[in-house]
C-alpha cells in the first residue's frame, strides 16, 4: 500500500525553521521529522512513499536524491573520480517526490498525484506529526467500516495549566499542569483512503479538511479511528523541543 505524505505547506507557525527549509524537513535527533514518519510506516511493511511537496520542494528533492550517498561508506579514486560504494545504512524505500505547486491546497495536492497513487487504497498523513499508531489495526478498522476515508482521532496535547475554580470563579481551588486527556479530540492525520476521495476534490484550491470531508460526512463515508497512544505534531519551536527531549531519551514511542 502506498503512503502519501503531505509536505508542501509554508509552516508559518515555525517560521524560524521554515524560512530555511520546509517544515517536514525540520530535524528531530538529526533526522527530518518526515524521515521519522516514514520509518514508522516502514515498520509495518509500507515502504513506497509519495511525498507531495510545494514550498521549498527542492530541499526535499535534494535530500532524497542524495540519501544513498549520505548513508553509505565509499572509496573514491581521486585521479579519475570513480567511486566504489561499500556498506550502506540507507533504508530500502521507494520515494517519489512530486512538486504539486507552492500555492496548492491539501486536497489539490492529492488530486495532482492521482495518476501516481493509482486506483487503489492508500495511506496518507501530514508531514509534521509523529505517532506510535498501529497501522495494521488502523487499516483493519477502515476495512471493517467500509469507509471512503478513515482519519485517526487523537487527543490534542495539553499546552496550558488547568485551574480548578470556585463556583463563582473568583478563587483558585486547584492548580495543575494540563493532563493529556483534558483536550478534545482532533484530526491527527494517519488516514486510510479509497479512490472515491478523488471524486470530492475539485482542484488546486480545494482544502481537504473542508468541502471533501464535509461531503464524505454527509454520505456516511468518513470513519474515525480512536488512537489513545502517543501523538505529537510539530507546529512551533516548543513542539520541536518537546520532540527532541523525547527522542533524546532513546525510547521515543514512535521509534522503530
Amino acid at each position: 500500500m502506498k503512503v502519501v505524505l503531505l509536505a508542501g505547506g509554508f509552516g508559518t507557525r515555525i517560521s524560524e525553521e521554515s524560512a530555511i527549509r520546509p517544515k517536514p524537513m525540520v530535524e528531530i535527533g538529526g533526522k527530518p521529522i518526515l524521515w521519522h514518519i516514514m520509518r514508522h510506516y516502514a515498520r509495518f511493511g509500507h515502504k513506497e512513499f509519495i511525498v507531495l511537496g510545494g514550498y521549498k520542494v527542492d530541499y526535499i528533492q535534494d535530500y532524497f536524491l542524495n540519501y544513498y550517498r549520505r548513508n553509505s561508506n565509499f572509496t573514491v579514486n581521486t585521479a579519475n573520480g570513480d567511486v566504489t560504494w561499500s556498506e550502506t545504512h540507507a533504508e530500502d524505500w521507494k520515494v517519489t517526490v512530486l512538486n504539486t505547486g507552492i500555492d496548492t491546497m491539501t486536497g489539490g495536492r492529492i488530486k495532482r498525484a492521482k495518476e501516481i497513487i493509482g486506483n487503489e487504497t492508500f495511506l496518507m498523513t501530514y508531514g509534521d506529526g509523529v505517532s506510535d499508531i498501529d497501522i495494521d489495526a488502523l487499516v483493519a478498522f477502515h476495512r471493517e467500516k467500509n469507509a471512503a476515508m478513515t482519519l485517526s482521532a487523537v487527543t490534542q496535547p495539553g499546552r496550558f495549566g488547568a485551574l480548578g475554580l470556585s463556583s463563582d470563579q473568583t478563587e483558585v481551588k486547584a492548580f495543575r499542569e494540563k493532563a493529556a486527556n483534558d483536550g478534545g479530540l482532533i484530526n491527527g492525520g494517519y488516514f486510510v483512503c479509497e479512490p472515491a476521495l478523488y471524486d470530492v476534490i475539485e482542484g488546486d484550491d480545494t482544502v481537504l479538511e473542508q468541502a471533501p470531508m464535509d461531503a464524505l460526512v454527509s454520505r456516511g463515508k468518513l470513519a474515525s479511528y480512536r488512537h489513545t497512544g502517543y501523538w505529537q505534531n510539530m507546529d512551533t519551536l516548543r513542539d520541536r523541543a518537546v520532540l527532541e527531549k523525547v527522542w533524546a531519551t532513546g525510547n521515543a514511542p514512535w521509534k522503530a
